[in-house]
């Protein structure tokens, strides 16, 4: 999309410099044609859609949402109709025996119009929502070495009001093995600025499914709440197992992608209030990249490259005994004699000892 057609957030410092644009979310509808959408218009109508009864035979509907509206574009007048939110047009219909005849008999185009609509909202684009969240989440791999690892994920209430209550979400990959004896949870509380009191916070309830190798991933669920302006630490141990040769992707060296952690917002308590329930609120850590113990993928080459040598070694020297010409000592020194000379006379040498013996017999 140009960027001249993005909406931006113009209260960036950045705004309108260049091609510097942070989108800024538009209206849930944005504005659309259908040939934006199916790439075409639409080319006439189909009669075997008719119904008996219908008041405008041959039309196209479009459901509207309130404050849409549709015009049609580059198309001559047409009955249009509208019960609530449905909106119909009339299109221009065609017997099956004339389409049939013009499109194969004639070998015509059909001589009806090219249809579209553009539906505009007529909603101002969304303005930028600035406002406290519930929860921050952050979330780090630990640990270092290819067998074992750790897990560390911090969650921050910013409000100092209310406290959070939520649901820590984990589905991990079954070559990554928690240690659940390793959990732990500590809470850091802002008193006063520059000074904090951390203690330890438990989960409320848990709710944990080990894996099972190449069948199903680790289940883990946490629940906790976090008082107002603290932050939660959560850390765990993990063991990284090893993969069969064949399990590993071609670019196992680049890591394996462990899946984000969902974080459900429940409810919050307000300061010497009851708990107030809010509706699903979700949030997702950034995924991670974890690596596991790879073996040498270039030991396949080095086998190859090894084996091929001894067989060559080995089919060199057996075609070398098989096709060598074995000559006599005395032919021999005759060969090494300088020129084309002593090579001719080494052979008739031998051609008449050939004869000789023929001969003899």
């Amino acid at each position: 999309m140009p960027v001249e057609q993005i909406r931006c957030d113009t209260s960036k410092h950045y705004a309108g410099y260049g091609d510097s644009c942070y989108p800024l979310e538009g209206s849930p509808f944005p504005d659309f044609t259908l040939e934006e959408v199916w790439g075409k218009k639409i080319r006439g109508s189909c009669p075997l859609v008719a119904t008996e009864g219908q008041e405008l035979p041959h039309s196209l509907c479009i459901d509207l949402s309130s404050g849409q509206e549709a015009t049609p574009i580059a198309a001559p007048p047409l009955d249009r109709k509208r019960e609530g939110d449905l909106v119909c047009y009339a299109m221009n219909g065609m017997s099956f025996a004339e389409v049939f005849l013009l499109r194969h008999l004639l070998t015509l185009d059909l001589a009806e119009q090219d249809f579209d609509l553009n539906v505009n909202t007529g909603q101002e684009p969304l303005k930028a929502v600035k406002g406290i969240p519930w929860l921050l989440a952050d979330r780090t791999l630990t640990g270092h070495g290819q067998q074992h690892g750790g897990m560390k994920t911090i969650l921050t209430n910013p409000s100092a009001n209310h406290a959070v209550e939520f649901v820590y979400f984990e589905s991990l990959p079954w070559f990554m093995k928690p240690y659940l004896h390793t959990l732990q949870s500590q809470v850091v509380t802002v008193q006063v600025v520059g000074q904090s009191r951390s203690t330890d916070s438990p989960p409320e309830r848990t709710l944990y499914r080990p894996a099972v190798d190449r069948q199903r991933s680790t289940h883990l669920e946490l629940l906790f709440t976090i008082p107002p302006n603290s932050k939660l630490t959560i850390t765990y141990d993990f063991e990284k197992s090893i993969l069969r040769y064949m399990e590993y992707p071609p670019d196992a060296n680049r890591g394996f992608d462990a899946p984000s952690a969902i974080i459900t917002v429940l409810s919050i308590t307000p300061n010497n209030s009851s708990k107030v329930m809010l509706p699903p609120t979700q949030l997702r850590t950034p995924t991670l990249l974890l690596y596991l113990p790879t073996p040498d993928f270039s030991m396949p080459y080095n086998v190859i490259i090894l084996t091929s040598t001894v067989i060559a070694l080995g089919f060199g020297s057996i075609l070398n005994l098989l096709v060598r010409r074995f000559v006599s000592a005395e032919e021999a020194k005759v060969l090494r004699g300088v020129g084309i000379e002593g090579k001719i006379r080494a052979r008739l040498q031998t051609f008449r000892a050939l004869l000789s013996k023929k001969g003899g017999t």
